[in-house]
Parts: C-alpha cells; sequence; structure tokens
C-alpha cells in the first residue's frame, strides 16, 4: 500500500509538466474561440490524442498509480488551462469509470478502447444518467430497460438529459431502470454500440459556461441491445436484485446503484477539475494586482487586495489536499467513512466559485469583460457545485454518513 505523502515524484512531476505546456501551449490560446463558437473542439481534441493525453493508455497509467494522485494532479492542470475545452477532452473518462466501476473484464476491453478511438479517427463517449425529473433524485428515474428472454435483447425507451457528448458519442453508457419497485436499488448501466437504431440527439444545451463541452438531451426510442451489453451480466443482475429485495423486505442495508458507484469513483477528479480552475484564476489575479497601479502604487499594496489574495491561495491548497487525501483513500482501499469524496467534491466546487468571484472583483471592470479571461473562468466555475451532485447533495451524503441518520 503506497503511504499518504503531498511530494509528488519524479515521474508524476515530469507527467505534470508536460500536461501543463500543453494546457498552456495548445488549450489556452484556443479557449477563447471555442467559448464563443459553443462548439465540441475536435482540433484540439485530435491534438491531444496525437500527443498521448487524449487515450486509453494515459488515463489507465494515470488511475492505476498508486499513490492516487495520478488522475486530480492530471484534471487540475487541463482545467488550468481552460475548463470547458478540458472537459471536451475528459468527458469521456466518465463513461469509462462506470464501464470500469460495473462492467466485466471482457466488457471493458471492448468498449473502453471504442470509446476514444484513435488520433486519426477520434471518438467520444457519454454517460447518461441524469433525466428532465430525476437529477439529485435518481429514485425518480424514469428510463425503462426491459429484457427481451427470447431475442437476449434489452429494450429501453426514455429521455436522457445533461450528457456530456450525448448524441455525438461513440459510445453511450446509459443507466435505466429494470426493477421500478426498488427505486434506485432497481438500477442498471446498459452499453449502447455506435449507430444503435433508435438513439438520438434531444435538444443542444446554450449553458452559462464550459460552453466547448456538448452537453444535450439522448432520446432512447425503443433501443434494442445485446444481452452482453448489460454491464456486469445478467446473473450479477439478478444476483443484486434479489439482494436488494431481501433487504428491502427486512429493512436491511442499503445498496448502492449503478450511477452512484460511478459519481463516487469520479468526485475526487471533479474537485481536482475546480482546483484547476480556480488556481488559474488567482493566478491571473495574482500578476494583474502586482502590475495595475492606482494612487500611484500597485494595488497588491493595498490589505483588502492582498489580504484576498492570501486567503484564495490558502482556500486552493486546502481544497486540493482534500482531493488529494479522497483520491488517495480509493486507490489504497480505504472506506470513505467520513464522505472524503464528498468532501473534497464540495470544498474544492465552492472554493472556484468564490475565487474566481474574487478575481474578477480583484481586476474591476477589466474582469467583467471578455478581453481578460477570469469572467470565462468565473461562469465555468458555476458548474462545479451543480454536477455530478450539487453541493446541496455532497452535503446531505456528509451528514447522513457523519450522523447515521436518514437525514433530509
Amino acid at each position: 500500500m503506497a503511504e499518504f505523502t503531498l511530494e509528488l515524484n519524479d515521474d508524476q512531476k515530469q507527467v505534470r509538466d508536460w500536461l501543463h505546456g500543453f494546457a498552456a501551449d495548445v488549450i489556452r490560446p484556443a479557449a477563447s474561440e471555442w467559448d464563443e463558437r459553443e462548439e465540441t473542439p475536435w482540433p484540439v481534441i485530435q491534438e491531444a490524442a496525437k500527443v498521448g493525453i487524449y487515450s486509453l493508455d494515459f488515463y489507465a497509467q494515470q488511475f492505476f498509480d498508486p499513490t492516487g494522485l495520478g488522475i486530480p494532479m492530471a484534471m487540475e492542470e487541463l482545467f488550468w488551462g481552460d475548463a470547458g475545452i478540458a472537459l471536451s477532452i475528459v468527458g469521456t473518462g466518465l463513461a469509462a469509470v462506470g464501464v470500469l466501476a460495473n462492467g466485466t473484464e471482457e466488457q471493458i476491453g471492448t468498449w473502453i478502447p471504442q470509446m476514444y478511438g484513435d488520433a486519426d479517427d477520434v471518438k467520444v463517449a457519454a454517460f447518461c444518467s441524469s433525466e428532465p425529473d430525476a437529477g439529485s433524485d435518481v429514485a425518480s428515474m424514469r428510463t425503462r430497460a426491459v429484457y427481451d428472454q427470447a431475442k437476449d435483447e434489452w429494450v429501453l425507451n426514455g429521455t436522457k438529459t445533461w450528457a456530456t457528448n450525448g448524441g455525438i458519442a461513440n459510445v453511450h453508457v446509459v443507466v435505466a431502470v429494470v426493477d421500478p419497485e426498488l427505486g434506485s436499488k432497481g438500477h442498471a448501466s446498459f452499453i449502447v454500440p455506435p449507430n444503435t437504431p433508435g438513439l438520438s440527439q434531444g435538444q443542444k444545451f446554450k449553458k452559462h459556461g464550459i460552453r466547448a463541452s456538448h452537453t444535450a438531451e439522448v432520446v432512447l426510442e425503443d433501443v434494442r441491445v445485446p444481452g452482453h451489453c448489460l454491464l456486469g451480466g445478467k446473473d450479477k443482475l439478478d444476483q443484486r436484485l434479489a439482494r436488494a429485495r431481501e433487504r428491502a423486505a427486512t429493512g436491511g442495508e442499503r445498496v448502492k446503484n449503478a450511477a452512484m458507484a460511478t459519481f463516487e469513483a469520479s468526485r475526487p477528479a471533479v474537485g481536482a477539475m475546480a482546483v484547476g480552475t480556480a488556481r488559474a484564476a488567482y493566478e491571473v489575479a495574482l500578476d494583474y494586482a502586482k502590475t495595475r497601479t492606482q494612487f500611484g502604487r500597485p494595488i497588491i499594496d493595498n490589505q483588502g487586495i492582498a489580504f484576498q489574495l492570501a486567503d484564495m491561495r490558502t482556500q486552493i491548497d486546502a481544497a486540493r489536499l482534500l482531493v488529494w487525501r479522497a483520491s488517495w483513500m480509493a486507490t489504497t482501499g480505504k472506506p470513505f467513512e467520513s464522505a472524503e469524496g464528498s468532501m473534497s467534491k464540495l470544498y474544492a466546487s465552492e472554493t472556484a466559485k468564490k475565487v474566481t468571484a474574487q478575481a474578477v472583483q480583484i481586476l474591476g471592470g477589466n474582469g467583467f469583460t471578455r478581453e481578460y479571461p477570469v469572467e470565462r473562468m468565473h461562469r465555468d466555475a458555476a458548474i462545479y457545485t451543480i454536477f455530478e451532485g450539487t453541493s446541496e447533495i455532497q452535503r446531505l451524503v456528509i451528514a447522513r454518513t457523519l450522523s447515521g441518520m436518514p437525514i433530509r
């Protein structure tokens, strides 16, 4: 078991510097253009694929880093470059995590490579969980999956929303209800292969931030997928459903559903994304405060500005420490007994919103214009307190874990 450390080793530092260089040289110069266009930055994704950043091998290396710091380190550097473009580069990872968390070895080996494609033919994937009436309330999910035993096929019907890469993905991972009586315990995840009839893109959302990342509805109309596209397999599903029914009848312990297993694995990574955006805004504000003069001196000479920057840096470092702790715990198999994963996502996302707002304030009128990147960073930061579990949901998870009570 790797010991927890705050010092990156030489290999990790080399990867960090490589990613930082890509973020500085490729992502940042393209950030404003793709934010304005509100389109998927395919050329940037392809550049990331060419150098090996957008690839299964790269994410596997970071995912299996024994210290647990590979993924959060990578997320922070890429999102330091730009949140919208970075999310387009890493968005496929959520679908991949869904397969890793719930799939068999054969499914992992079959589908994850198809999610990425290669440098000459880049692909993306989508994880589809949220619905118009079921965001945080996963028990209200309506998308149904019905098993056709005669054909060994699952038939999916419903509408998913807020899906990153939804509709444009090569592979969709869809969470659906297989047993409505079990609520959130009656869910399962399915692979929808490329070009499957019945799957279509619904509304594409025009968003406040992360505009370079494609977000849309996914409509499923009598979508038929082979039995082997049920993640984990039917035997495992039947066993899990039987346990859930038994526990429901006896009032036993709760069973985690497929979507929550994916989100628990990814929350520290989202926290790292937020740290990257916050750090970027802080650095712009610090540089600006050193060079902007008012009343004959740099504005950082004023305590009102200097103290804000001190607080910003302190909060960013604290957020990173929470993210690193949760990532290390997840990798080394330590249980989140105090909801450390949710803690890291909660604090980092709230820090990103606060720090980017302070950066806009420090830049004053300039910070309110698109001539300076903090305006975009502030818009981008709003998403961290919303997706993959709102801040309110994170607080609920933490409070329930600490108290053992069914807090509502």
